[in-house]
């Protein structure tokens, strides 16, 4: 028994925060953002929109797709670090909001890593026979939790969310390999308490960042049988553009064997490698049947890379 893709969707708030809107507000330029980190601009949602209602649209669009109503979803996961409410799960709220009959549903958070680790919740769920059909939401609002005044922070992150849905097949499975990692000796690195806002190492994450998913990419690729020139396309989590030539150039591949749009998005954190899938899809980059790799790191710390036929 196999798990399979058949769905995928995105969705990110009308609003721009271009770096031209922030040299207004901070001590900052286009050219010191964009040299820094890649982006030029990034979704922001109104006050009152919440990551069940970014979750709500990427997961529509996602069960279209796959041709399966909400009725027919098993589970409903959804990787986010700012939740609608500390509880009930946004899964839950989720749920509701589609018209899912009582699935089992549940939040998680792993931060930038959540989506690959949600991967394998959600494969391990399919392959144990415990689902036939999940839908697994990438969600984040990070403009909650984003202190404005802090130019370090405040011009790195975007609201949005991407969807999957993964069903039960009888061929091979999509999902070839997974390696998950975590440390938490390094929290105070990347963190959020509650009621506060998010606080980060930049530096010293940066270098975990690189050395973290270099190791894991040729863990996940060994693993699978596979080699870096069997790749289509490397899809890591969109951080910072330096982290992903420094981790191209780590892996010695080709800089455009690597997707990259964070220069529209910024770092929307669980929902980054799900709206760059979606996009490198639609674009025509990759395609049924290619081989590709999902790499992420985060807040935790953890880490990760997938390999999987899409």
């Amino acid at each position: 028994m196999g798990s399979k893709i058949t769905g995928i969707g995105m969705f990110v708030p009308e609003r721009v925060l271009t770096n031209q809107d922030l040299e207004k507000i901070l001590d900052t330029s286009d050219e010191w953002i964009t040299t820094r980190t890649g982006i030029k601009e990034r979704h922001i949602a109104d006050e009152w929109v919440k990551a069940s209602d970014l979750a709500l649209n990427a997961s529509k669009e996602a069960l279209d797709m796959a041709g399966i109503h909400p009725k027919d979803i098993d589970l409903v996961l959804v990787a986010t670090s700012t939740p609608d409410m500390i509880f009930p799960s946004t899964a839950c709220f989720l749920s509701d909001k589609l018209g899912c009959k009582n699935p089992m549903a549940f939040d998680f958070s792993a931060a930038c890593s959540g989506f690959i680790y949600g991967l394998t919740i959600a494969d391990s769920f399919i392959k144990s026979g415990k689902a036939n059909n999940v839908l697994l939401v990438g969600s984040e609002v990070f403009s909650k939790i984003i202190d404005w005044s802090d130019r370090s922070t405040a011009v790195l992150f975007g609201d949005g969310a991407g969807a999957v849905v993964l069903s039960k097949s009888n061929d091979d499975s999509d999902i070839l390999s997974t390696v998950m990692k975590s440390d938490g000796s390094h929290w105070q690195l990347l963190h959020c308490q509650v009621g506060e806002k998010l606080r980060m190492q930049g530096r010293e994450t940066f270098k975990l960042a690189i050395k973290s998913m270099e190791q894991v990419c040729n863990k996940a690729l060994a693993k699978a049988g596979i080699t870096k020139e069997d790749i289509k396309l490397i899809i890591p989590h969109q951080a910072n553009v330096r982290i992903i030539d420094a981790l191209a150039e780590k892996l010695e591949v080709d800089r455009d064997k690597v997707y990259v749009n964070i220069q529209k998005y910024g770092n929307t954190s669980a929902a980054s490698i799900p709206i760059a899938m979606y996009e490198a899809y639609k674009e025509g980059k990759i395609n049924r049947g290619d081989y590709i790799l999902l790499t992420a790191f985060g807040a935790g710390l953890t880490w990760g890379a997938i390999v999987l036929k899409f």
